[in-house]
């Protein structure tokens, strides 16, 4: 564990007995107590539910201040990263601290882009799903069958396997996300090109065809990229505490990543973008906004504005800003300031952000607003958005997964309980109950 330990004490008392619980100090950030010893020397457990003001692990990865809007990615603000660096060099710079040197870039990049190809008996392996089944199932269920194709980099005491185990799991998602979306309708897969950026490629085996010589617009490669970048990591959140816990128990990493991404299949976590699309079809028109917005600020009513604030960031989700420049770009290159739904998203932002009740509240749009809004205008269908989360979060997951593996102080996770249930109770044999 990295950190170091403060002067400050807190004194945790009961009835009969006392303790010390020193606090740590990270690089930033609020201290953190020490409880580990707490159920040894008092015979006590914290009760956390939802581990809100619990630290589960120390990690050098990722750092953010929800007050303050911050969000850092090895130190590195992300609005650079989103500026200035692509998905590929994101992705080194989580898995390896450093942002790489242009030779470490290519090298990186050229294995990267040879592990993008599946084994070529996974393509069977799509046929036992039904053709409406939804891509985040077939892509759950088909990386976690992964570890029956690759035996090596199985052994994962050994950071040659993990590194494997990582630069694959990276690669063969994005495949494996354009697959899902090609099978559920109806058309042939599309190889990886070796040749064409993360972000290209993605694009190209989404939408190419055999024959149609389709030719990704860079505008949109751009905006897929920042979108990629903004979604690589985001501290320990559901899914990738999922991950750490299941890796805890020292499953292989196809195992935590498929579930690190059913974790991000539920609807408060990855499926956020989609539920508020699904909000601005049900406003309808300009119209409907200013009722919209009345029924979202009685208390007693079950309509909520989508896609506006966020569980850690109080003011401004800094992600959001970038994306909303990006959406523009995306909504003017294709022709779509006409668009009804992006035409309504803009006004309902314009509105909702004027609003003393939301300003007060810190609800400002947020990363799922006007990803929603751009993935819409590329014409990647809503079942596919939570796909594409997961396809960024990879990264993220195997950075978090390899370093709790290679910390020393890292153990299988047992959490307690406060038991609320009958007490002991005498068994009555069948025959002798009424």
């Amino acid at each position: 564990m990295n950190h170091n330990t403060n002067k400050n004490t807190v004194t945790i008392e009961t009835n009969s007995s006392s303790m010390q619980a020193p606090s740590f100090q990270g690089t930033m950030g609020p201290d953190v107590i020490d409880l580990r010893s707490m159920p040894q020397n008092l015979g006590l457990y914290s009760f956390d539910p939802g581990l809100i003001g619990t630290a589960t692990c120390s990690s050098k990865i990722t750092f953010i201040d929800g007050e303050k809007g911050i969000l850092l990615h090895r130190g590195y603000p992300i609005e650079e990263l989103a500026t200035h660096a692509n998905f590929t060099e994101t992705a080194y710079l989580l898995l390896y601290g450093e942002l790489p040197t242009l030779e470490q870039y290519h090298v990186f990049k050229k294995d990267m882009n040879t592990h993008r190809l599946l084994n070529e008996q996974i393509r069977n392996f799509f046929n036992g799903f039904r053709r409406d089944a939804h891509p985040m199932a077939i892509l759950c269920g088909t990386v976690s069958a992964l570890s029956a194709f690759y035996h090596d980099g199985l052994n994962i005491s050994q950071p040659e396997d993990r590194d494997l185990s990582a630069r694959r799991l990276i690669a063969k998602t994005a495949t494996i996300a354009a697959w899902a979306y090609k099978y559920s309708i109806g058309e042939p897969f599309i190889y990886p090109d070796e040749e064409m950026s993360f972000s290209e490629n993605f694009l190209h085996m989404l939408f190419a065809r055999p024959g149609n010589h389709y030719k990704v617009n860079p505008v949109l490669a751009r905006a897929i990229d920042r979108i990629l970048v903004l979604h690589a990591d985001h501290e320990q959140n559901a899914s990738t505490t999922t991950v750490r816990l299941v890796g805890s128990t020292g499953s292989n990493p196809y195992a935590c990543i498929s579930a690190g991404i059913a974790a991000l299949w539920g609807p408060a976590h990855g499926g956020a973008n989609e539920a508020a699309l699904n909000m601005l079809k049900s406003i309808g028109t300009r119209d409907g906004i200013p009722a919209f917005l009345e029924k979202a600020k009685d208390r007693n009513s079950t309509v909520r504005l989508m896609g506006f604030g966020h569980r850690v960031y109080k003011n401004f989700d800094p992600r959001a800003k970038i994306l909303q420049e990006t959406c523009r770009e995306v909504i003017a290159e294709l022709g779509l300031e006409r668009d009804p739904l992006l035409d309504l998203a803009m006004e309902l932002e314009k509105v909702a952000t004027h609003d003393e009740y939301f300003i007060k509240r810190g609800l400002y749009p947020n990363v799922d607003f006007y990803s929603g809004l751009i993935l819409k205008a590329l014409g990647i269908p809503e079942n596919m958005f939570t796909v594409l989360f997961a396809v960024a979060r990879t990264v993220g997951w195997v950075s978090q997964w390899k370093e709790m593996i290679e910390d020393p102080t890292a153990r299988i996770v047992r959490p307690r309980q406060l038991y609320i249930g009958s007490n002991r109770r005498k068994f009555t044999p069948i025959h002798e109950r009424g």
